[in-house]
């Protein structure tokens, strides 16, 4: 799951397994894998950095507690 924020500036959530695409218009549009789409603050660069994150923390769970 990953952090993102609402247009609105609300945070919220996300599965990140559900992401189809992610566009940018005026904002940054997320559409997810049942044809729903969402509006977010953070950008594209920024959804891809938090989706790396997590993949990478879920893969190696002991990496990052090493590093503490």
């Amino acid at each position: 799951m990953i952090k993102l924020k609402t247009i609105t500036g609300k945070e919220f959530l996300l599965n990140n397994d559900l992401i189809y695409r992610v566009d940018v218009e005026y904002d940054t549009i997320i559409t997810l894998i049942n044809g729903k789409t969402l509006r977010v603050q953070d950008t594209t660069e920024e959804i891809a950095e938090k989706v790396m994150a997590f993949k990478r923390e879920v893969m190696n769970p002991f990496e990052r507690k090493s590093e503490q």
